[in-house]
């Protein structure tokens, strides 16, 4: 592992940043591991989604065929769960 070392912090920025720590329970360090580690996946999300955007992802589903496979799940739980029938 490296260490990383960042300079002139404003004591307010990390009084702010010790209470986010503290209130989940972390050292300063941790926390700003979890940022750090947090932004890295934002950044490999970004990346991959950026590789997809391009292809066309389809379906040969109908739209009917859609709504009749939701309108018949929703009559389904509605049975289960009691819930009374409603005309539309």
């Amino acid at each position: 592992m490296v260490a990383l070392q960042i300079r002139d912090v404003p004591e307010d920025m990390r009084d702010k940043l010790t209470a986010i720590a503290r209130e989940r329970g972390q050292s300063l360090q941790a926390y700003l591991l979890d940022v750090v580690g947090d932004e890295v996946r934002r950044h490999d999300n970004l990346a991959v989604i950026q590789r997809l955007s391009g292809r066309s992802f389809g379906t040969r589903l109908s739209v009917d065929d859609v709504l009749g496979a939701l309108h018949s799940a929703r009559r389904e739980r509605d049975e289960t769960l009691g819930v009374p029938e409603v005309d539309q």
